[in-house]
């Protein structure tokens, strides 16, 4: 739409001489430090509408990729744009965070307040939306310099797509410390984020971060791995690269203390795309952890070759409780797989009380209908906590596209907007249609919760073994964590089990029975309040759950809140 639009990749890891210049436009001073405006795009999201929103591509993860199949036992919830949140953090000069606005309070904002700098945070899908949010920005607040930032820089030719001043790929933090005249090489602020808000189960509203609240820790950005069709490791350098935040594991266990006083919790979400492969930071950060006696739980991603740099005890004693690992497929020869039978490594994780987030990959370039199905089965047989399933995508940005393009394989009639690995594909597949991809791919998302059973079951299957075994562990700060876990099976988490279990008996009755079978052995060897809370509470979710399938069979649509955060502001 202009010619004047800069792009920029900014990787703060690279030499100066070797990462585009960026122009030091503002000098920022007590007396004339430029106002920033911080925005992701604007809502409403779970809707099919002229900006590329799609009511199958809502703005929650597990429900649209996780547990989108499990009725009203899905998990419910959104997440901050935390890297806008970052951002603020980081600069000194007057700024707005602006998180899920709608169209008008975004246009309100820009009314009523000057901004120097308008920045747009979006991704790919929502190409549409960050058009019209630079279109809006012309209209009501002319002065400004528009910077849109994001995966949405990933498409090829963004700047004619839109009207914006700047397009700026990879790490925003340095690179708008510079655009603005302050220090780019400043150590970097970790701000205190939520993991998660607006928790739903059951038909019913949850407690905060369902009655785990987690705060999210980012250490870095990117991933050395550089899978062909990882749009992360793309976006922040590609093979071989990252960026780091923090080095040391000291550094990540002073922010963890931070969050833990500022929002009292004691789950942490560590979210970096491959945390165990840093071995060195980790047993850091479990040496900080044991010297202050911290019963915290973790949250993290690892690749299966990651995982099994560790010991079961290490990962035990650092707190992991989760861990996110890619699958992929039996046929695939990804590094990160090599060597792995990833069943086997479930299984012992599971059995240490480890929950195991497993991501499976349909439509990889072997697969074909006659291989597909056994494929399918091989992920479920994982019984993983929870499972992802995504259809093999070439976004923009990453090698696989750009290889799908020279091989004249991109189909041109699908709206970027629909290309998110949640519908069909993108690309002529050899051996499977853009229409069976969908049907392959709703396929595995109903085999597993038909074969496993609803996602919340066996998160609390997995903290039951977990329990089991660790109750009279040697160490205080593990037991305590199990403890901690016991009171949560024992007040409420059983009210779950019951009424999944008589939710399914009619048209699931082995899964039922199983659920059955956790249930009584929770009572009778946690025993305390269980039974009686599970007979009291159990009834009224039964209820709520059946009531919200009726009414929602693919579940609520679901906004998320906005957000206003103003730092280093003045009227």
């Amino acid at each position: 739409m202009t010619d004047r639009t800069r792009l920029f990749q900014f990787q703060p890891s690279a030499p100066a001489a070797d990462r585009n210049p960026v122009p030091a436009r503002w000098c920022t001073t007590p007396m004339r430090a430029p106002r920033v405006l911080l925005t992701s795009v604007f809502g409403p999201f779970a809707q099919d509408d002229e900006f590329g929103s799609r009511a199958i591509n809502p703005s929650e993860l597990y429900h649209n990729q996780v547990t989108r199949a499990q009725g009203p036992f899905s998990l419910r919830m959104h997440h901050r744009s935390w890297g806008i949140m970052l951002i603020q953090a980081n600069i000194a000069a007057p700024s707005t965070v602006l998180d899920f606005p709608t169209r008008e309070r975004f246009v309100a904002e820009l009314a009523s307040h000057r901004y120097d700098i308008v920045g747009i945070s979006g991704i790919v899908v929502n190409v549409g939306k960050v058009r019209e949010m630079c279109r809006l920005v012309r209209q009501h607040s002319p002065a400004s310099t528009i910077v849109v930032g994001g995966h949405v820089t990933a498409i090829p030719g963004l700047d004619r797509m839109l009207d914006a001043d700047y397009v700026v790929k990879g790490e925003g933090i340095r690179w708008l410390r510079e655009f603005v005249g302050e220090p780019v090489d400043r150590p970097i602020v970790h701000p205190a984020i939520r993991s998660s808000f607006g928790f739903r189960v059951m038909g019913l509203r949850a407690p905060r971060g369902g009655g785990d609240p987690a705060a999210t820790i980012i250490p870095s950005v990117g991933c050395p791995m550089g899978c062909s069709f990882c749009t992360t490791s793309s976006f922040f350098g590609g093979k071989g690269r990252f960026v780091n935040f923090f080095d040391t594991g000291q550094q990540l266990f002073d922010i963890m203390c931070d969050a833990e006083r500022r929002l009292s919790v004691r789950t942490f979400f560590m979210m970096d795309e491959n945390f165990l492969l840093y071995k060195r930071r980790a047993l850091e950060l479990l040496d900080e952890i044991r010297n202050h006696g911290k019963a915290w739980s973790m949250f993290v991603f690892s690749s299966a070759n990651a995982i099994r740099q560790y010991e079961m005890r290490q990962l035990v004693e650092l707190g992991v409780t989760w861990v996110w690992m890619g699958f992929e497929s039996p046929g695939s020869s990804y590094v990160k797989l090599k060597g792995a039978d990833t069943i086997a490594l479930t299984r012992e994780l599971q059995s240490h009380g480890i929950r195991v987030h497993g991501s499976t990959i349909i439509g990889m370039e072997h697969h074909t209908p006659d291989n597909l199905g056994e494929e399918v089965e091989h992920a479920v047989a994982h019984d993983a906590d929870c499972h992802q399933f995504m259809l093999y995508t070439p976004m923009p940005g990453t090698p696989l596209h750009a290889q799908m393009d020279a091989e004249g394989r991109l189909l041109d009639d699908v709206d970027i907007a629909d290309t998110h690995g949640q519908y069909k594909f993108n690309f002529r597949h050899p051996h499977i249609t853009r229409d069976d991809s969908q049907r392959w791919l709703d396929w595995a998302f109903r085999r597993d919760f038909e074969v496993n059973g609803p996602s919340l079951f066996r998160m609390m299957r997995t903290m039951f073994d977990g329990w089991k075994r660790y109750r009279a562990d040697r160490d205080v700060r593990v037991r305590t964590r199990i403890a901690n876990d016991a009171v949560k099976l024992e007040r409420g988490y059983g009210a779950a089990l019951w009424a999944m279990e008589r939710y399914l008996r009619a048209s699931n009755e082995p899964v039922s029975a199983r659920i059955r079978q956790l249930r009584k052995a929770i009572e009778r060897e946690i025993g305390g309040l269980s039974g009686f809370v599970d007979s009291i509470v159990g009834p009224v979710l039964l209820w709520s759950a059946r009531r919200e399938a009726a009414a929602y069979p693919t579940g609520r649509p679901l906004e998320p809140q906005m957000f206003v955060e103003r730092r280093n502001w003045r009227a």
